[in-house]
C-alpha cells in the first residue's frame, strides 16, 4: 500500500492531478468536535460549504457525515445541525455526558469507525477529517478492504500512528483559507459550530497514539 509520503513527497509516484483522478468515489468522515478545536487553534471559522468543496475536489461524493455531541436543548446548535442536514451532510450525533470535572464530552469515535467498515463496499476512497489515533485502527482496517485513505486535520493535533496508515495526509494549516468563512458580516455566515463552553479544551487538544 502506497502511503502520504510515496504520494506527496519528493519521490513521488503521482501527480497530485493523479491522486485526485484515482479517488473514484469519496465518502467524507468529519469528527466535528475535533475539527472545532483544529479551527480555534487556526483562528479561523470553518466555512462548511467551502469544506465539503475542498475535500470532495471534483470527485464523485458518495455520502459526507459530520459526527457530533449535542444538547438538545440547544437552540442554536440545533438549528446549525439542521442547516447541515440540508446542505449536503449526514449528521449523526450523541447526548453529551457530564464527567466528574463538570465538563461535557461525547465520544464518536466507535460511530465514525463502524461506519467506515459498514459502509466501505460503497466507497472507493476515505477521507477522515480528525486527528484522533483511536481512528488509525478503523482507517487501517478499511484501507485493507481495498480502499484509500486520506488525513485531513491540524499536523500538532495528530497522531502519528493515523498519519502512518494514510495514503495522503493533508494539513489543514495548508488549506485553511480555502475553507475559512469570511468576516461575520458577509452574507452566508449565520451558523457556526461550536461545542459547549463545559467542554474541557485541554481534554479535547490531547492527542491520542
Amino acid at each position: 500500500m502506497l502511503n502520504h509520503q510515496s504520494i506527496l513527497g519528493e519521490d513521488a509516484v503521482f501527480t497530485p492531478e493523479e491522486v485526485l483522478c484515482n479517488r473514484g468515489r469519496v465518502a467524507i468522515f468529519i469528527d466535528g468536535s475535533n475539527l472545532f478545536y483544529a479551527a480555534l487553534q487556526l483562528g479561523i471559522e470553518i466555512d462548511y460549504t467551502k469544506l465539503l468543496y475542498k475535500l470532495t475536489a471534483g470527485s464523485r461524493l458518495f455520502r459526507s457525515f459530520f459526527y457530533t455531541g449535542v444538547d438538545r436543548s440547544n437552540e442554536k446548535q440545533q438549528g446549525f445541525l439542521l442547516w447541515m442536514r440540508r446542505n449536503g451532510y449526514r449528521v449523526i450525533d450523541k447526548d453529551l455526558v457530564q464527567l466528574p470535572d463538570g465538563s461535557k464530552k461525547a465520544n464518536l469515535d466507535v460511530e465514525i469507525a463502524v461506519d467506515m467498515m459498514a459502509l466501505v463496499e460503497f466507497y472507493d476512497t476515505a477521507v477522515l477529517v480528525s486527528g484522533d489515533g483511536d481512528l488509525a485502527y478503523a482507517a487501517d482496517a478499511a484501507s485493507y478492504r481495498g480502499s484509500r485513505i486520506e488525513v485531513v486535520s491540524l499536523r500538532s493535533m495528530t497522531s502519528d500512528s493515523l498519519i502512518n496508515v494514510a495514503d495522503r495526509y493533508i494539513d489543514l494549516e495548508l488549506i485553511k483559507d480555502d475553507i475559512k468563512k469570511p468576516p461575520r458580516n458577509s452574507p452566508g455566515n449565520a451558523y457556526s459550530y461550536r461545542p459547549l463552553s463545559g467542554v474541557n479544551l485541554g481534554d479535547e487538544l490531547e492527542v491520542e497514539d
